[in-house]
Formats: structure tokens, C-alpha cells, sequence
């Protein structure tokens, strides 16, 4: 009854940082802009990383948004709130309630 679903790997090209800030709890945040393929069409994709400077931890969700406002308002959200690289995704479903 149970099967393996293949899913295909989403390859983010071209990256490079849009904007990146350092918050008062030296945490480094950057909205990253790159390129994928989306049902065959090559699109623009804004990613968020989160860089914990004292102990290297690092998050990153490498497709979060078309929309550069919306990763730029994300980011705003995670240096307001003094999120943590380990909050990165509880936080991404929190913006994902607030938007819609």
C-alpha cells in the first residue's frame, strides 16, 4: 500500500545577497536572491538565512518567497523579534499565518 514518492530537488542557481543586517543579538540575517526553474520557466526566488556569529549555527529556507518584498518584510520580522537560527522555520509558518 505504501510507495516512494520521488520528489525532484529544487536547485537554486545564481545566488547572491540582496541585503544582509547584523541584529543586536549577533545574528546575522540575509535575504538572498537566485534563480530556479518553476514548472519549466526560469524565475526569480528570495531565500532567507539566519547566522548565529558567536556559536556558527546556521538556517536557511533558500526558496521562500517570488515576492522580494515579502522576504524583506520576513527579515524585518526575525530581527524585531531577535529570532535565533533555530527559530527560523516556527517563524516562517508564524509570517505564513500573518500573510495570508
Amino acid at each position: 500500500m505504501f510507495g516512494m514518492i520521488r520528489k525532484s530537488r529544487k536547485e537554486i542557481s545564481g545566488r547572491t545577497v540582496y541585503m544582509e543586517v547584523c541584529g543586536a543579538n549577533k545574528v546575522s540575517y540575509r535575504v538572498i536572491a537566485g534563480r530556479m526553474k518553476w514548472f519549466g520557466e526560469d524565475t526569480a526566488v528570495y531565500g532567507i538565512e539566519a547566522e548565529d556569529m558567536e556559536s556558527g549555527e546556521t538556517e536557511i529556507i533558500p526558496d521562500f518567497s517570488r515576492n522580494i518584498e515579502d522576504a524583506v518584510d520576513f527579515a524585518e520580522m526575525l530581527i524585531t523579534s531577535r529570532s535565533g537560527p533555530r527559530q527560523l522555520y516556527s517563524k516562517a509558518l508564524d509570517y505564513l499565518c500573518i500573510s495570508i
